[in-house]
């Protein structure tokens, strides 16, 4: 029986009480309603990027979804439509849209896994998140046994999250997107770091090939892109959401702590005298999201640091990211991940929140 180490890039896990896989969409819904209606544990399983598995494996039955495959379908409103299936390695659609000169990925270049995943996690980088260009999921809700497609608007899409990660089962078949096509020219370049990287402001455009080089890049220099010739590599990305707290919470931090506002800024407007008065701004949520990898490290937890006798690591490209450096069980990613969660909120009273989904063990 294979393993869950030998399908996720942690590289860690036993094996499965049973494995499915699904090479066609057909089979995926033929497969997905057999699993979600005989009663036993389930779980489905992309490219394997975003998960930590138990060493004593899984007591259930496992769905892995290795459809392929990208249909064009009538462009909207000058959008260009993609029909991906669920299985598609997330990395070959965004080559393959970047090859086109289409924008809306560009940024998201080199993030493992698979296309089916990317909406569960909201996935984003760089300035880019999926909800910019998520139109619908075709999606077999596991209470129901409906096959649907459900609106983007109705997915609660958030920060690293969505109903999928909040509770609504199911299966992911295939996922739809609206890109733009504007000559092989980028969306605005939003953040900082790819802005210098790139030698431009913010808010400018470029050719997206050159978005795509840079974002490969910097990922690299942190270990974020599949690499087997680098030991920073074998992990989940970033292990730890950037917390969202009170703004209470971060004002009692040092000044030196990055935070961003979750809610953007009211923009300035001008009233001339006599006119009525300008409506108040939108309520403000009072969150602010804080940056983990800061946390971390002021905690006294640098790259490369790991426990005593223990095959994992913090990377040493990368704070966020924990690693296996060759000899790593699940036990030993795990109880890093509490170490550093201790420190960070012994230190700061802040909680870190794991992005990995984590089967078969918790923290």
């Amino acid at each position: 029986m294979t393993s869950l180490a030998d399908l996720t890039t942690m590289r860690v896990g036993g094996e499965p009480t049973r494995l499915v896989e699904a090479a066609t969409t057909d089979e995926l819904v033929e497969l997905a309603r057999e699993v979600t209606a005989d009663g036993d544990d389930w779980f489905v399983l992309g490219g394997g990027s975003n998960t930590l598995a138990a060493d004593e494996g899984f007591d259930g039955t496992v769905l892995r979804v290795a459809t392929r495959g990208v249909e064009r379908l009538d462009d909207v409103d000058g959008r260009v439509r993609l029909r991906v299936a669920a299985g598609e390695p997330w990395e070959d659609l965004v080559a393959h849209t970047v090859d086109q000169g289409w924008s809306g990925f560009e940024a998201l270049s080199g993030i493992p896994g698979s296309t089916g995943a990317s909406p569960i996690q909201n996935i984003g980088a760089y300035g880019q998140e999926v909800a910019q260009t998520l139109v619908s999921v075709d999606f077999l809700d596991a209470e129901t046994g409906e096959f649907v497609r459900v609106p983007a608007a109705n997915l609660g899409l958030g920060y690293r999250t969505s109903v999928f990660k909040r509770g609504r089962r199911g299966v992911v078949t295939a996922v739809e997107f609206a890109l733009v096509d504007d000559g092989g020219t980028s969306a605005q370049v939003s953040y900082p770091q790819l802005a210098t990287a790139l030698g431009v402001g913010l808010g400018d455009r470029v050719p997206v090939a050159d978005v795509r080089a840079s974002v490969l890049a910097l990922r690299a220099s942190k270990g974020m892109v599949l690499d087997p010739a680098d030991a920073d590599a074998t992990s989940c990305g970033s292990f730890f959401t950037n917390p969202i707290v009170p703004r209470q919470v971060a004002a009692a931090l040092p000044s030196a702590a990055p935070r961003w506002p979750v809610d953007p800024e009211p923009e300035a407007r001008v009233v001339p005298l006599g006119d009525a008065p300008a409506p108040p701004p939108p309520p403000s949520s009072g969150l602010v999201k804080l940056s983990a990898a800061w946390l971390i490290e002021q905690a006294g937890i640098g790259r490369g640091f790991r426990l005593p006798g223990s095959g994992a690591a913090i990377s040493s490209k990368h704070t966020l990211a924990l690693t296996n450096r060759g000899s790593a069980t699940a036990a030993d990613v795990a109880e890093l991940a509490r170490f550093v969660q201790q420190r960070v909120s012994a230190e700061f009273g802040v909680v870190l929140h794991p992005e990995p989904v984590l089967l078969g063990l918790s923290l």
